[in-house]
């Protein structure tokens, strides 16, 4: 990737720069839409991507609660576009519905609430794919409503992997997409805007009103365009693993990424991430119940960490720790690592 990355273009992305600017063709055209803007991350890229689709307020914006637009860029919806939001809870407990839509979609003649301007899904979220034919029926109605629909892809690679689908495909149904380069592609930094010709000349505008003009950023397109090209294979999975230990699982892996619970084996988060940088070959773990793997991840290394969690449950089961029954908080859990 390095190699590849110091062949760019040295140009002025402000102005113009040759391999940046070939990349953004490029990735629209496999979004299937007409322009892309390159952005140094997905917070950015989401919240410019909105910003710039909201006008006059006041407006909403109708989002899953648990999405990232909303829990975990700061506020921006509100900084940025002074939008209110409101976040909703799946009724199946996976992903939102026409009909959770509709029953909080706000629209028609009352003036007591902001209407809803757009609607921001995540897919995936918690690494869980978002089927593909409820995302069209909501975005069937939006567009009848004249609401327009934004898309967090941030892992959108990983359901093309997973299920198939082009990514014309999956993004057809969005009037934008933001798209991350340094998710599971593992490019050191960026993310794409994609949409209208006319959308993208204004989010560049936005771009760098909030700071987000670079200069020669060749070498961060030739990375992205690097790891594009050869890091978009399917990928190992822990799931079956931490079950067959008896570890509770919050969040199953339908793509690359599953959530699990140390409280359900008698540890913590923090036990773990400390227990496991002191192995042999040292496994560097966030104190939380998130667990991505990815191209650069072997075989040996989910093992070990297997057998650490193997270890623990023992450990903690001989020294009298009994699993206690499942804990529920009104129907639903928030996961979601920061």
């Amino acid at each position: 990737m390095y190699e590849y990355a110091v062949q760019a273009t040295l140009g002025d992305d402000v102005y113009d720069e040759p391999s940046t600017a070939a990349l953004e063709a490029h990735v629209a055209q496999l979004a299937g839409k007409e322009a892309g803007l390159f952005m140094s991350s997905g917070t950015q890229s989401n919240q410019i991507g909105i910003r710039t689709h909201l006008k006059q307020p006041p407006y909403t914006v109708l989002l899953d609660h648990r999405c990232h637009v909303h829990r975990y860029e700061v506020g921006g919806l509100a900084f940025h576009s002074g939008a209110a939001v409101t976040p909703v809870i799946p009724s199946n407990g996976h992903h939102l519905t026409l009909d959770d839509v509709k029953a909080n979609m706000v629209y028609g003649p009352d003036v007591h609430s902001a209407p809803t301007e757009v609607i921001s899904l995540e897919n995936t979220l918690n690494g869980t794919i978002f089927p593909q034919e409820e995302i069209i029926a909501i975005s069937n109605f939006a567009h009848s409503q004249n609401v327009i629909m934004h898309l967090d892809g941030a892992r959108l690679w990983h359901v093309a992997a997973e299920t198939g689908m082009s990514m014309k495909e999956l993004c057809d149904p969005f009037d934008s997409i933001s798209l991350c380069f340094s998710k599971g592609l593992g490019a050191p930094i960026g993310s794409m805007l994609v949409g209208p010709k006319e959308f993208i000349t204004r989010a560049r505008r936005f771009r760098k009103l909030f700071g987000g003009g670079m200069r020669q950023t060749g070498f961060m397109a030739f990375s992205a365009a690097y790891a594009l090209t050869h890091h978009f294979p399917l990928l190992p999975k822990l799931e079956a693993g931490l079950e067959e230990i008896g570890v509770t699982i919050l969040s199953r892996a339908e793509t690359c990424m599953i959530f699990y619970d140390a409280a359900s084996i008698g540890t913590t988060f923090e036990e773990i991430a400390l227990r496991a940088k002191e192995l042999p070959v040292p496994i560097i773990l966030a104190p939380s119940g998130r667990l991505v793997v990815h191209v650069q991840n072997t075989d040996a290394a989910v093992d070990d960490f297997l057998t650490l969690i193997r270890g623990i449950a023992e450990e903690k089961r001989t020294a009298g720790f009994v699993k206690p029954e499942k804990l529920t908080n009104g129907g639903h859990q928030t996961v979601y690592a920061r």
